[in-house]
């Protein structure tokens, strides 16, 4: 009995820790992923402040639009008013949305402010889009040069991946080969086009940049938190387009410093050694719950 009990404890807590250690859309999602950079985080702060305006001025109007249904139908004005002029009411309704917009300007120059003013990177990636799967390339000092395509998960591959579990690498989401970066450090990321346009799209970082062809666009996320986490290309590409999945896994930074150097020679056993180290660390958490 004991024995069950613990059992059913640690898938619980395992359960618990999945979920934790991947950020992806959820079935009828109505806000935004959790927030994995500060970038993010004010995204999801200006989104909310936003709010609060845009609700009361949208119920201001819906009672004045229902006012004046009901006190100017015909019925009750059979002689309309001929009233061409109020130069109170022309003051208010200039006055009101220029202090409406000026509260909005502020926090959103900021926020843009920080959007285009990276710190200095530590690391730089290059994601290129093709129809319709990406390529990344590591752009390091180091000797030991990385470089891979990812393409979406097929199905009939998970067991060969070792991706079998759909609540960490979800149909349509995951893919062969994620992005490997360590927490706490500055990603510089180029972003261009093979062939059309994509974007590049990670929700949970802010980020979301065109990859246009002939052209270097430049983005940067500093993660916060380890996890994997999941977006897509989000500019219609062609009959694909719904498959070219962005996958990015967040490790700590002595599991990316391994991963990366037996990348160099053989990405596919650095993948499956990064996953090992993670499900170790995984364990580790759930027995130390348990206890």
């Amino acid at each position: 009995m004991k024995t069950k009990l613990l059992a059913g404890t640690i898938t619980s807590y395992a359960a618990l820790a999945g979920a934790a250690w991947a950020d992806q859309p959820k079935p009828w999602e109505m806000r935004f992923q959790d927030a994995a950079t500060g970038i993010m985080e004010q995204i999801t702060s200006f989104e909310i402040y936003t709010l609060w305006f845009i609700i009361p001025i949208t119920l201001f109007v819906l009672a004045l639009l229902i006012y004046v249904m009901f006190r100017f139908r015909a019925k009750s004005n059979p002689v309309p008013s001929r009233t061409s002029h109020n130069t109170t009411i022309e003051i208010i309704w200039t006055l009101g949305p220029v202090f409406i917009l000026l509260f909005l300007a502020f926090p959103s120059f900021n926020l843009l402010t920080a959007q285009y003013s990276p710190p200095e990177a530590d690391m730089t990636i290059k994601a290129t889009g093709y129809q319709w799967y990406w390529g990344y390339e590591y752009q390091t000092d180091s000797d030991n040069e990385v470089s891979f395509d990812s393409l979406m998960l097929q199905e009939g591959d998970r067991a060969g991946a070792g991706k079998e579990d759909l609540a960490a690498y979800p149909r349509l989401l995951a893919v062969d080969n994620e992005v490997v970066v360590p927490v706490d450090k500055t990603v510089r990321l180029l972003v261009t086009g093979a062939d059309v346009i994509h974007s590049f799209a990670m929700p949970a970082f802010g980020v979301k940049m065109d990859a246009v062809p002939g052209r270097l666009n430049e983005t940067w996320f500093h993660a916060e938190r380890e996890g994997l986490y999941y977006g897509q290309c989000s500019e219609l590409c062609g009959k694909d387009h719904a498959f070219m999945p962005i996958a990015i896994r967040v490790v700590s930074e002595d599991q990316y410093n391994s991963w990366y150097s037996a990348a160099a020679d053989d990405l596919q056993t650095a993948n499956k050694n990064l996953m090992a180290a993670i499900d170790d660390a995984k364990s580790v958490d759930v027995a130390a719950n348990a206890e």
